[in-house]
């Protein structure tokens, strides 16, 4: 094994990226740059069934998004590729070959039809499904008789008797595994020639001279069967890391893909307009703690701080709402170009903007996305926050009638109508817009919360939001007054 840190995340191209894979990546990734190592991205696509066209393309362009990048992938090979499994096969084969001329594997020409009647009889008899090795110890003439039946064998590795798997874990510290306990000598190559998954993984991890193995908790019982492999060949371990799932904060229970109360894969946070290097911060975060009580760090800086010492020993529980404060944090410190740019494309999915706005449109939708800049957490919300700007019709609640109830609300009311309406168009800013509830305030005589709330109210139609003038600017001359106009109606 190289004395250099190296590691890899290595995903199977089935899918999009999901929150848990996007974790290990990062924390792979992380691990790697604090210590001056690398980090290699191979595909593990020998389940060719449910490999998907764009599940590759789509895994790298996603890491890639969320600010990770590697040093060796199959878009950018070194030294110890292929980096795709389906490309690795005549590496897998002759260690295969030598397996079974050892006597550490072996054909089994058991069919599926077979297997499954072994196994509903173990459960019937309140056992664990497994196999129970009755091809283990073929003679020559039974293996040529079922070749003859056009028997096509799967390769299964011998598990040693007797014998204990310990290793010191990076986050769980010692574990230990019993052979016994393993159900059954397994398949190492299936029936169509591809490796299987434990056998596949070993080998790549072994020749690619990958040092630390960090991944999820689900794949610990995994860890066995591939030491059996490095054993059988007299490789060198290398360093096991297995990090807690990540469950849901309301459940506790694990983050399941059919969870649908929680978005799971980055591209929909993509889509929503979450940033990423929000996204990045919130991950790193899931399963892993800095010292101290911040929460906010670049990636500079966590790749400073990274130990991975500090990897919890406790589930990870995932906080949507955590992640609407981080991004918010995020998007306040953006500029308002870029937030602008997260907003434009849900205005228009919306129907709101033109599909090719014109430059008065967009300097429009920039004052717009301003309103709300400090309160958006992710693109997407602009839609729902901004609905006042878009709807034609304004209706107001019985907690705003109450306000308007008082008698000098109609008097401020209108007040502001015969200024808004004496403003012309050229001046309808914000800026001229602002002192127009002084003048009010001192002919009327009314001031404070009468003054200011059914003001907002006709206007808006909402007792709280963005700054008022600003508001008015965007609304508009004509749409304002017709604002005042329907709530004046309603008020009567």
């Amino acid at each position: 094994m190289s004395s250099k840190i190296r590691v890899r995340y290595a995903p199977s191209p089935t899918g999009e990226l999901h929150i848990g894979n996007a974790r290990t990546a990062l924390f792979n990734y992380l691990f790697a740059r604090h210590n001056g190592g690398e980090f290699i991205i191979r595909t593990e696509d020998t389940d060719t069934r449910r490999n998907l066209e764009y599940g590759e393309a789509s895994q790298l362009d996603n890491l890639s998004w969320l600010g990770i990048d590697w040093d060796e992938s199959p878009l950018n090979p070194g030294e110890h590729g292929p980096y795709r499994q389906s490309e690795r096969l005549s590496i897998y084969q002759p260690l295969i070959d030598q397996l079974i001329e050892e006597d550490k594997a072996y054909k089994c020409y058991m069919t599926e039809d077979e297997l499954e009647a072994e196994r509903e009889a173990q459960r019937a008899r309140g056992e664990m499904p497994h196999y129970g090795g009755q091809h283990s110890n073929l003679t020559q003439e039974e293996r040529d008789a079922f070749e003859a039946e056009g028997r096509v064998p799967a390769i299964r590795f011998r598990v040693p008797a007797n014998e204990i798997y310990e290793f010191e874990d990076m986050v769980k510290g010692k574990v230990s595994f019993e052979s016994k306990n393993i159900s059954g000598d397994w398949v190492i190559q299936k029936k169509d020639g591809m490796p299987t998954y434990n056998f596949a993984v070993a080998v790549d991890d072994h020749f690619m001279e990958i040092s630390h193995v960090l991944r999820g908790d689900d794949h610990i019982a995994n860890t066995p069967k591939q030491m059996m492999i490095y054993d059988a060949f007299g490789w060198e371990y290398p360093n096991f890391g297995h990090m807690t799932l990540i469950v849901n904060s309301e459940t506790n229970k694990k983050l399941s893909k059919r969870d649908g109360g929680i978005l799971q894969f980055i591209e929909q946070y993509r889509r929503l307009g979450y940033l990423p290097e929000a996204m990045f911060n919130f991950i790193t975060l899931l399963g892993w703690s800095p010292k101290g009580e911040d929460e906010i760090f670049s990636k500079e800086e966590f790749i400073e701080i990274f130990d991975v010492d500090r990897l919890s020993t406790s589930p990870a529980a995932f906080d949507a709402k955590k992640l609407e404060w981080i991004n918010n944090t995020y998007v306040k410190a953006a500029s308002l170009d870029e937030i602008v740019d997260l907003s434009l494309p849900h205005l228009q999915e919306a129907g709101l903007i033109d599909g090719e706005p014109d430059k008065k449109e967009i300097e429009w939708a920039r004052k717009l996305v301003s309103l709300y800049h400090d309160e958006m957490s992710y693109g997407a919300q602009i839609v729902d926050l901004s609905t006042l700007f878009f709807n034609n019709d304004l209706h107001i609640d019985e907690a705003s009638k109450e306000e308007l109830s008082q008698e000098t609300a109609s008097v401020v009311i209108d007040a502001m109508a015969e200024k808004l309406e004496a403003l012309p168009e050229a001046e309808f800013v914000s800026e001229n817009i602002k002192p127009l509830t002084k003048e009010i305030q001192k002919e009327t005589g009314v001031k404070g919360r009468k003054l200011f709330m059914p003001i907002r109210i006709a206007v808006s139609g909402q007792m709280h939001g963005p700054d008022l003038p600003s508001v008015i600017e965007v609304l508009g001359k004509e749409k304002a007054l017709d604002h005042i106009k329907q709530v004046k109606t309603q008020m009567n």
